[in-house]
């Protein structure tokens, strides 16, 4: 099924292990940052609260979609930093040698970029009232959104382009572009930062209309 593929060139083997293990590698930060919260003093500083009836439901959705926002922004601003020169150069290049992305490249970072790429979900716990399900919820969207991203492949239809969603939200092409040209599409949910800032492609719909196109011609 090569005709849903963004870029038609194969993934070499030795890329996918390297992914694999950067992102293994991430996942072991992840977790020991975590721990590190919840498992010491450090958790009773923060504003999570236990008991889900504290605050109305609303306010538990509304956490989610906050989460959301401050992690885009987040991500947005950080990965312009990481774009810097220097810090290219000795950290970010390791997220950049996948040229043409899998899914195991969605967390291969250098440990110091997985840090920051987390540290949001931290610094969340110490600002707003949060229940731990909302954070577990917009963490595990964030890994999906970040999977989708790096994926390769396109899987929305075309008829999305016809949608106001379309205009706001970012698509497996669009990241697909930021690995492939190095510069520019650096948002992860959102495409309002790239276009606020000037940073989005100006050939991303034309793009994103050529590959669902093609996936049609070929169906």
């Amino acid at each position: 099924m090569t005709y849903k593929k963004i870029q038609q060139k194969n993934t070499i083997n030795k890329d996918i292990m390297r992914e694999f293990l950067y992102s293994l590698l991430s996942i072991v930060f992840f977790a020991f940052f975590v721990t590190v919260i919840f498992k010491t003093s450090l958790i009773n500083y923060s504003f999570l609260y236990t008991n889900i009836n504290e605050h109305s439901k609303l306010y538990f959705l509304f956490t989610i979609f906050l989460c959301i926002l401050i992690q885009d922004t987040w991500f947005y601003w950080m990965h312009r930093l990481m774009h810097i020169k220097i810090i290219f150069k000795y950290i970010h290049i390791i997220h950049h040698k996948s040229i043409n992305p899998t899914p195991f490249s969605a967390y291969s970072f250098h440990p110091i970029e997985a840090f920051i790429e987390s540290s949001v979900f931290y610094i969340i716990l110490f600002i707003i009232p949060i229940h731990p399900l909302a954070v577990f919820i917009a963490v595990n969207l964030s890994l999906l959104i970040n999977v989708y991203g790096h994926l390769g492949y396109e899987i929305f239809p075309k008829k999305i382009t016809k949608t106001f969603l379309f205009k706001i939200i970012n698509t497996s092409v669009h990241h697909n572009m930021h690995h492939r040209n190095i510069k520019g599409n650096y948002g992860l949910y959102f495409r309002f930062w790239d276009k606020l800032m000037g940073t989005e492609f100006k050939d991303y719909e034309k793009k994103f209309n050529e590959v669902v196109n093609k996936n049609i011609d070929n169906s």
